[in-house]
């Protein structure tokens, strides 16, 4: 079966991004018979970054996709989260599954470099990549969408939809500054790889201060580990987004004055290169698409990570919009996946509750309760703890196999 248009040829759909939901939208369209370009301004598919959950819903799309086999394969494995207070004495310390509530172990956590590497070698035989560029101009004038690339390039696609993140450039161009849709949440982060010279094997040590949450995450046992900084602060750090010597010194300043091994974090900070720093925030917008451009994944609806389910609303998505767009125009097809998808994201964002992350309490009060309630969880079995996502029926896929 191949989508054509009025003229017969296959429907063209531009997708800005290739990280998570770009490959994943790629795959769906593909099998529906879309002729699929992606544009990824990297110069190859990312690679690194931290683990990533894929849970609930999103299991059923990458089992649809027959990656589930080789992702629980790739699945990450830690054993034990250990909980720090203030001086470094403990508070307790659990399986991770208490915490996330992954009752009986079926969700996922593997390395958000090994997802994006299996969602582009599943993908990358049937539709155009283009590495290294991105979409300067897009003018939704006439009967498709007219786009300049920075490389130099012009082309008409029938549809674009970003895919390109909390910081969408697509979402920019087409709805307007960020602002008025993204909704900060009171912290920022700082993520980053360092030696481990530590001696942490298969488990996360978490310190907690009023408002700060430092943590060394060890997946395996290797000799680097994930270092997370996570901190309080009452106003978006917008002007350290685009400058890397200002998020260091942000995250050098809000732990100034830590123990633990903290120094030894902020020691290393200087010399990373994967550097991960932004503000924990969401993406609310009263529409997702606007003419013949849409968008999907963080760039419509982060949830943030305080939800672990951004990369479950990416594959989730990416697999209700192909479907929508499978078997009706663009009007009707924008129309469905936003009525089909937008409780579930409304129901997904609202795990965050009132925006306080409960792992990281803002007053000494909010983190003796919390750490009450941690040692009331480390007397439970693993998968006792609390609803972490909700849940969408997935429609049927298209049939088996390729369209020629």
């Amino acid at each position: 079966m191949t989508r054509t248009d009025h003229r017969g040829r296959p429907r063209t759909v531009l997708i800005s991004g290739a990280s998570i939901a770009g490959p994943a939208l790629a795959y769906w369209l593909h099998r529906y018979g879309f002729q699929v370009t992606v544009v990824e301004k990297a110069s190859s598919p990312r690679l690194g970054g931290y683990p990533v959950d894929i849970r609930g819903t999103a299991l059923g799309v990458v089992e649809r996709m027959g990656l589930l086999p080789w992702l629980r394969e790739a699945q990450v494995d830690v054993d034990r989260m250990t909980f720090l207070e203030g001086d470094g004495s403990e508070v307790a310390s659990l399986h991770p599954h208490a915490v996330t509530g992954n009752a009986g172990g079926q969700d996922l956590e593997v390395r958000r470099g090994d997802l994006t590497d299996a969602l582009f070698a599943t993908v990358r035989d049937d539709v155009e990549f283009l590495f290294g560029d991105s979409v300067a101009t897009l003018d939704r004038t006439g009967r498709g969408v007219d786009v300049t690339f920075h490389g130099g390039a012009a082309r008409t696609f029938d549809l674009v939809v970003g895919a390109d993140g909390l910081h969408s450039a697509t979402r920019e161009k087409v709805f307007g500054p960020e602002e008025p849709f993204h909704h900060y949440l009171g912290y920022c982060f700082g993520i980053f790889l360092m030696p481990n010279t530590f001696g942490l094997a298969n488990e996360t040590r978490m310190w907690n201060g009023p408002g700060r949450a430092a943590a060394l995450y060890a997946v395996g046992d290797t000799d680097e580990v994930y270092a997370f900084l996570t901190f309080a602060r009452s106003e978006p750090p917008f002007p350290a987004l685009a400058d890397p010597r200002k998020q260091r010194a942000a995250v050098a300043e809000a732990f100034a004055d830590v123990g633990w091994h903290v120094p030894a974090m902020l020691k290393a900070l200087p010399d990373v290169d994967d550097l991960f720093f932004d503000a924990v925030s969401q993406i609310r917008m009263p529409r997702w698409s606007e003419g013949r451009v849409a968008l999907v994944g963080d760039a419509a609806y982060a949830p943030s990570f305080l939800t672990g389910q951004g990369t479950s609303l990416a594959l989730v998505g990416a697999y209700m919009l192909a479907h929508s767009l499978a078997e009706q125009d663009h009007v009707a097809g924008f129309t469905a996946y936003e009525h089909d998808v937008r409780p579930f994201v409304t129901a997904n964002q609202a795990l965050v509750g009132s925006g306080t992350a409960p792992l990281i309490p803002r007053t000494a009060q909010e983190l003796e309760r919390r750490n009450e309630r941690l040692r009331g969880l480390s007397t439970l079995p693993p998968g006792r703890g609390r609803t972490a996502h909700s849940a969408l029926v997935l429609p049927e896929p298209p049939a088996t196999g390729r369209p020629s």
